[in-house]
């Protein structure tokens, strides 16, 4: 089957750490037609100086906050066939792009979006949905191991997620990429009513998998509570005006509004946020619905072909996803047994289990080694049982069978 070209463009903004995680989970994918663009601030900049595949990364040194900009000088850098997106605090599985590209080879499809695992590593964080003209979105049903190409109607249009999303490049360019009117938020839903507009069709690939961290930002802190709403509002603004019938605009407004306010009430409760800090976050959110509504709406010129050639990343093909277990005294040795396994070019999954039942969470430490963590008797699928009476070698088994629906896991070693 043909691997076309893709380019894989990330958009960082002073977020070096985790742009380097990123961009590690990247040096790992298994894909043999890649190249790497990042438009990143000066510190994302410094940083990618230091690594050890510098020469091989496109850059584009951009320090202003606007996610759409950003993108779009990444696809004006890019010189792929197809462009696809991740953000800087996400890391991909190693087989995410030879699951999403293989859409591509329908000549039918212009975009494709993956699943998105969340900060526990396990459960999904976005799985297949549509979204209305009032940005509300709803599940889709999905097979769980296939392509599934879908094509939009007059009230939907499917939704891909900005951190695991690929586009066409001449199709993105011929839109214009992304409008700078969404600085932030909303920016890849409004692209995905564009391309419903045109009645183009979307894949949706559950088997491409993107973990996404929720790193610190200027707008939010770990723990994704936020810290500032206002361009937040101004996006969901925009997107009105451009997508939602006017009559329409106070009643969605009104709900937006409402949402976000129970949703910081839920934060106030559970102590992360006080009074104080809602009535500043809701005061940022009207401010900014209020400059969404004036802020200019313009016709997007085509954007231009790629500055330069395609610039290969050295990625490695065939590489062996290697699952490594034991008990959680024997962490420090097998986390040594995966640096040996990483220094052969492989990919290391350690699973180190203490004797309890504590959910399991699997995480991506920065050296390139994937860990999942827990109790031998807790669960790690949140709908499996409480407790599951096990011993650890079915206990390995049984996870490399749940992880082999994205993997290409061995036996544990």
């Amino acid at each position: 089957m043909t691997c076309l070209p893709v380019s894989v463009v990330i958009v960082s903004r002073e977020r070096p750490d985790a742009l380097d995680r990123c961009l590690t989970g990247i040096s790992q994918l298994d894909y043999p037609d890649l190249e790497v663009v990042v438009v990143a601030c000066p510190a994302g900049m410094t940083r990618i100086r230091s690594r050890f595949d510098a020469r091989r990364i496109k850059t584009v040194p951009f320090d202003t906050p606007n996610i759409s900009e950003a993108r779009n000088l990444g696809i004006a850098a890019a010189a792929g066939e197809v462009i696809a997106f991740i953000d800087d605090d996400a890391v991909p599985e190693p087989l995410w792009l030879r699951y999403l590209m293989p859409a591509f080879n329908d000549a039918e499809v212009m975009a494709a979006g993956g699943y998105v695992v969340g900060r526990n590593g396990i459960s999904l964080q976005w799985g297949a949905r549509s979204v209305d003209h009032g940005g509300h979105t709803a599940p889709i049903k999905v097979a769980d191991n296939a392509i599934t190409v879908l094509h939009p109607t007059a009230q939907r249009a499917i939704k891909t997620e900005g951190t695991n999303m690929a586009v066409r490049r001449d199709v993105l360019a011929s839109f214009g990429g992304f409008d700078p009117a969404f600085r932030f938020y909303m920016d890849e839903t409004d692209l995905n009513l564009r391309l419903a507009r045109e009645g183009l069709a979307t894949a949706i690939v559950p088997q491409a998998r993107v973990h996404h961290g929720f790193a610190p930002s200027i707008r939010r802190r770990a723990d994704r509570t936020p810290k500032d709403l206002t361009e937040i509002g101004a996006s969901y603004a925009v997107f009105l005006r451009k997508h939602c019938p006017k009559n329409q605009h106070d009643a969605q407004i009104a709900t937006f509004i409402s949402n976000q306010g129970q949703r910081l009430l839920r934060l106030m409760q559970s102590g992360q946020l006080d009074p104080l800090d809602v009535q500043h976050l809701l005061k940022g959110l009207k401010s900014g619905i209020a400059q969404g509504s004036e802020r200019p709406l313009t016709n997007q010129p085509s954007l231009p072909k790629p500055s330069t050639g395609f610039l290969p990343y050295p990625t490695k093909t065939g590489t062996r996803h290697i699952l490594i277990s034991g008990r959680r005294h024997q962490r420090a040795a097998l986390l040594d047994k995966a640096r040996a396994v990483l220094k052969t070019g492989d990919i290391p999954v350690v699973l180190c289990l203490s004797h309890t039942a504590l959910y399991h969470h699997l995480r991506y430490l920065p050296e390139g080694i994937w860990l999942q963590t827990g109790g031998l008797f807790g669960r790690s699928d949140r709908a499996a049982p409480l407790v599951q009476m096990t011993r650890l070698q079915p206990r390995a088994k049984a996870e490399r069978r749940r992880m082999n629906q994205s993997w290409n896991l061995s036996p544990a070693l």
